[in-house]
């Protein structure tokens, strides 16, 4: 246990360096004993509890305030059976940890964007990522999970054993307990085809006409993130980042090259690629440290309301690191139905995360978050009902209330049964057990 020095500094360094919450202690745990020592002892001295894995959540909701924040970065084993396709993930591994483990033996697993990202915090809120259009989810690759819960019990929750609490991890984040290890499926997939397309601003209304169309529709194989960030020069340019999986690399190049016909590309990079390479490029346009404020909100399609909100996101831009990024849920992921996790929208949508950036000490912090501001609120006449968990923070309250769809009451009820004391609070649920 730390509180003070380096490993103190070290463990309350997350992503958001905006987040100034100082933990009254720190545990950095190597093993299931240590997590479960730290639970029952956060619970005998009677202060909050928070976990540490990645550090990627930007609402800060990784450190405890004054309290006991378990560290799991000493945990980040991953191990591969390559037979069964399937990785024993430690409870603080991140994605690259995941990736580069399953590369040498030619396969991949479903993560989300960044390689920097908790696998356990993805996983089980969620976790839309470049591969969920053919594989689904993260959350949908999970076979089984370790938990540590609240009276200090050591479960293994799958389908067969704990089944409602399996249930409830998938979707329903860390709020019944500390997953110390979890397994999941992995993919063979022998080759990626990815990389950046970019249009100049002046082809905004047209480039994103032309891409409703494309977001939600054709196969599995194919997953598109896109959305509006600054150009090489500073000003706007629309994105659009694919990624084809398909085992049919001449079939991903033509469905490929139709995102060159939306209008003339400035940028058009399309190469085979791996995923450790594809998170990496992620984490380098998103660095640890910066100042961060998110703003989520979930879509039926590409609307021209919708289209008019990210036009007016790149015209109105006051941070030169800010961007709007709109991923799919579509595909495998939109196949499964949504009482089977706790995962509350399975249909098709658009998931659009405003994200104000911004460096460490820039004055304009205020007109940087009142951009994120004014853009969800202009969403908000198109949005649908609730939002995702993974990024919602205390203040949605609405979008909270609505985020887990029918799966609402089973998730309380749940809660109340798992974890009756509320110890643990990873992600929003609409009320407190």
């Amino acid at each position: 246990m730390v509180t003070a020095g380096p490993d103190y500094d070290f463990g309350r360094s997350i992503w958001n360096g905006a987040v100034s919450t100082r933990p009254g202690a720190l545990i950095r745990c190597v093993d299931p004993a240590e997590v479960r020592a730290a639970v029952l002892a956060a619970q005998e001295y009677g202060v909050p509890l928070s976990v540490r894995g990645g550090g990627h959540d930007w609402a800060g909701r990784s450190l405890s305030d004054g309290g006991l924040t378990i560290d799991l970065t000493g945990m980040r084993r991953v191990t591969v059976d390559p037979v069964a396709e399937v990785a024993e993930v430690s409870g603080g591994a991140t994605a690259a940890d995941l990736v580069a483990a399953a590369q040498p033996f030619g396969l991949t697993a479903a993560t989300g964007s960044a390689g920097s990202v908790g696998m356990a915090g993805l996983t089980l809120g969620g976790g839309y990522g470049p591969l969920s259009g053919r594989f689904g989810l993260a959350l949908d690759n999970l076979l089984s999970a370790d938990v540590v819960l609240a009276d200090g019990s050591v479960v293994t929750a799958d389908a067969e054993r704990e089944p409602d609490l399996f249930w409830a991890l998938r979707g329903g984040g860390g709020n019944f307990g500390l997953v110390t290890s979890m397994r999941v499926r992995l993919h063979r997939v022998p080759t990626l085809l990815s990389g950046m397309v970019m249009y100049a601003w002046d082809q905004v209304e047209t480039v994103l006409a032309a891409l409703s169309d494309v977001l939600l529709e054709g196969p599995d194989a194919l997953t598109v993130q896109s959305g509006v960030l600054p150009g090489p020069d500073g000003k706007p340019v629309v994105f659009l980042s694919p990624t084809w999986s398909g085992d049919d690399t001449e079939e991903g190049g033509r469905a490929l090259a139709r995102l060159d016909t939306l209008g003339t590309p400035l940028v058009s990079q399309i190469a085979p690629t791996t995923m450790p390479r594809m998170l990496a490029a992620v984490d380098a346009q998103f660095p640890f440290g910066r100042h961060v404020e998110i703003r989520p909100r979930s879509v039926r399609s590409l609307t021209p309301g919708v289209r008019d909100v990210l036009s007016l996101a790149g015209s109105t831009l006051t941070s030169p690191h800010s961007a709007v990024s709109v991923h799919s849920l579509r595909g495998a992921a939109a196949r499964i139905p949504v009482t089977d996790t706790a995962f509350g929208n399975r249909d098709p949508h658009l998931m659009i995360e405003i994200i104000a950036l911004w460096e460490p000490g820039d004055t304009r912090a205020a007109e940087h978050r009142a951009w994120a501001g004014n853009l969800t609120t202009a969403l908000e006449s198109e949005a649908l009902p609730g939002g995702y968990p993974n990024l919602l923070g205390a203040d949605e309250v609405e979008q909270i209330a609505h985020a887990y769809g029918p799966n609402t009451e089973r998730l309380l009820k749940l809660k109340r049964r798992f974890d009756p004391d509320n110890v643990f609070r990873a992600i929003p649920l609409p009320v407190q057990p």
